[in-house]
């Protein structure tokens, strides 16, 4: 049989055969080898607190990174604690730690370990950024890394494989991402839910390692489990540059390999796109809405902070100077580019032309300051522009590419690039810098030292931990939200909170702020309830916090139209129980404060529908009976009965 690339991956790292070998039945539930995992500070301190409550003596992976690149303002002893933390726990087990000022992960990631044909999960939900490499690399909760480097497992549903072919090549000024944001005009942030992406075609030729990790990073924007480039010359040249060519492999699809779906992009026809507010779905032709006045533009981010987009930009930038009412900065992907940017002259036509340089880390991206003014049009190269991500509730943010960024930065409206006349052209060092003082490496990566004392500073609380699955359920409606509810909709994650991110009672404080400022104290004063959401329920970020935080609220089910594949996992994973509507009409009929009571769970789960009994009407003594489905593995199950992954795992 001819297979896609994500078939061969996934077929090489299975640890147990499925009933159907030949054929990977989409759905089917798998148990693959971990061979690599990564963690950023916001979501590591639960991971590795959960690593410490395994009490394993040794992690089971080939290589886990430590790295620190969220919390980065220490306004207060909290992120440095975290920070003392993670690199204790790292020494203990024998991780390698990414000090602060070093990198965003996922471009480290990409340039210092990423390896053709490996699998990779990660605390972060860009992690598929590495599938630029030609590597399985997922997104998943922080339970789920903890437990792939406590036993070296992690269990996957078979996702659908979606075929993006790329015809032709890109015309001057048109940049990979376009093609991701062309990717997400055609699919939607769902499109790829429960699937990986796989590029194909003869336009894939054209496109660097860089290039092609920008595109595989915003899958996250889509839902997809993942999103993978072939490994070829491309590849091997961009090993060679960072003296890494030893861990080349060839890998591709077959030729006639078979996909669930196929799309066609062709590269010739691309113009330059731009998001539109609130979300990287609302695309349009950037030249739709040139000419819009802006007052700030931030380029960097793990989708456009690589050594060619920032010279790109630099180059753009030389000699001229950013408008008057523009605020521009700039983050770069790690601080080996900063240092050939210091090195090549580039940083100083940065700083010439007025750009604010910010150190080498996620800033602004994650709402870690850099927050616009009131009312203000951000222009930013990043993934992700919810309402209130940027730390400004009322900010109209943009996503573009780090060209179309620059040429507005000058004029001080939105800007077609193809304006500027000449390409830039970028040459790739013969070999990229190294950093190595931002690395604290074990002596000896196989003998960890578990006699180290573990740093827990006093901002750090113990995370919540579900009860086991009843067989019957009677709860309140706590909240009745909207389509599209994002965790930075259920957990805000902006400077003010980040510091919190090892403290759930503290966060607690502001879960669903943004949504309904009284959700917190009317869930604790019901003690245990119930959430209503529409479709894509917990799109974004991969933080766990956001089903961790309601669980230490006492919600203990929630029944949504659909649910964003992280956020379902994490939810699973924290012991609460994910349902959908077996008929989304129903959904009209709850509303908040109305009782719901589920009978014969346990029997319900199994079947994959449940009969739930609820009040409906303005009295609200009318009963409804209402069906609710569980579409999930019988792993799954286990987990929801036994109160979550983490009571599962210590069985």
């Amino acid at each position: 049989m001819f297979k896609s690339q994500t078939v061969k991956v996934i077929e090489s790292h299975l640890l147990e055969m499925p009933d159907s070998y030949e054929l990977l039945k989409k759905g089917q539930s798998l148990k693959l080898k971990v061979d690599q995992t990564l963690t950023q500070d916001s979501t590591g301190t639960m991971v590795y607190l959960q690593l410490e409550a395994m009490n394993v003596s040794k992690i089971q992976t080939e290589l886990s990174v430590a790295y620190v690149d969220h919390n980065m303002l220490q306004s207060g002893f909290e992120n440095a604690d975290d920070h003392a933390f993670i690199e204790s726990v790292a020494k203990k087990y024998g991780l390698i730690y990414s000090k602060p000022g070093n990198g965003i992960c996922h471009q480290l990631h990409l340039e210092n370990f990423a390896v053709p044909g490996k699998l990779l999960i990660g605390s972060d939900s860009h992690t598929p950024t590495c599938g630029g490499m030609g590597m399985l690399a997922v997104g998943a909760g922080g339970l789920d890394v903890a437990i792939g480097m406590a036993k070296g497992v992690y269990h996957l549903a078979m996702p659908s494989v979606i075929q993006i072919e790329l015809k032709g090549s890109l015309k001057p000024w048109v940049s990979a991402k376009d093609i991701i944001l062309k990717v997400l005009q055609m699919l939607g942030v769902s499109g790829g839910v429960n699937a990986v992406l796989e590029y194909t075609g003869e336009g894939v030729k054209s496109l660097s390692v860089p290039e092609r990790a920008t595109i595989t990073n915003m899958g996250a924007e889509l839902g997809a489990t993942s999103s993978l480039f072939p490994s070829d010359e491309n590849t091997l040249d961009f090993l060679r540059r960072q003296g890494r060519e030893m861990d080349y492999s060839p890998l591709s699809a077959d030729e006639g390999a078979k996909y669930d779906d196929s799309y066609v992009i062709d590269l010739d026809q691309l113009e330059p796109l731009i998001a539109k507010p609130h979300s990287p779905d609302a695309v349009v032709l950037l030249s739709d809405v040139a000419g819009i006045s802006v007052d700030q533009v931030a380029i960097g981010s793990c989708t456009n902070a690589s050594y060619a987009d920032l010279m790109k930009v630099a180059k753009i930038l030389k000699g001229k100077a950013v408008h008057p009412q523009v605020s521009l900065v700039i983050s770069p992907g790690s601080s080996a580019i900063l240092k050939m940017l210091a090195e090549n002259g580039a940083l100083a036509d940065l700083i010439g032309a007025g750009a604010r340089l910010l150190e080498a880390g996620c800033g602004p991206c994650i709402g870690m300051g850099q927050s616009p003014k009131s009312g203000a049009v951000s222009l930013r190269t990043f993934n992700r522009n919810f309402v209130g991500r940027s730390g400004t509730l009322d900010a109209q943010v943009y996503l573009l590419s780090p060209e179309a960024a620059a040429a507005s930065a000058l004029t001080g409206v939105i800007t077609d690039p193809r304006t500027l006349g000449i390409p830039t052209y970028v040459e790739e060092p013969a070999l990229y810098a190294k950093s190595e003082n931002y690395w604290i490496r074990s002596e000896n990566l196989l003998e960890p030292m578990l006699e180290t004392k573990v740093m827990m500073g006093p901002n750090i609380k113990p995370f919540p931990v579900g009860e086991p699955l009843s067989d019957a359920l009677e709860v309140a409606i706590s909240l009745k939200t909207g389509d599209k509810i994002s965790t930075d909709d259920i957990m805000p994650s902006h400077a003010g909170l980040l510091p919190f991110r090892s403290n759930v009672p503290r966060l607690s404080m502001d879960c669903f702020v943004g949504v309904d400022p009284t959700f917190s104290d009317r869930a604790k004063e019901m003690h245990r309830s119930a959430i209503i959401g529409g479709h894509t329920y917990g799109q974004g970020s991969s933080r766990e916090h956001a089903a961790l935080v309601p669980l230490y609220l006492g919600v203990r089910v929630v029944i949504a139209k659909s649910f964003a594949r992280i956020h379902r996992s994490n939810l699973i994973n924290a012991g609460i129980l994910p349902l959908t509507f077996a008929d989304e009409t129903d959904y009209a009929l709850l509303q908040e404060g109305a009782m719901i009571s589920l009978e014969k769970i346990h029997e319900g789960l199994e079947k994959g529908h449940l009969s739930m009994q609820a009040d409906v009407g303005t009295s609200g003594h009318l009963k409804r009976s209402v069906v609710l489905e569980f579409d999930g593995t019988q792993r799954e199950i286990e987990i929801l009965k036994a109160g979550g992954a983490l009571k599962h795992a210590l069985l």
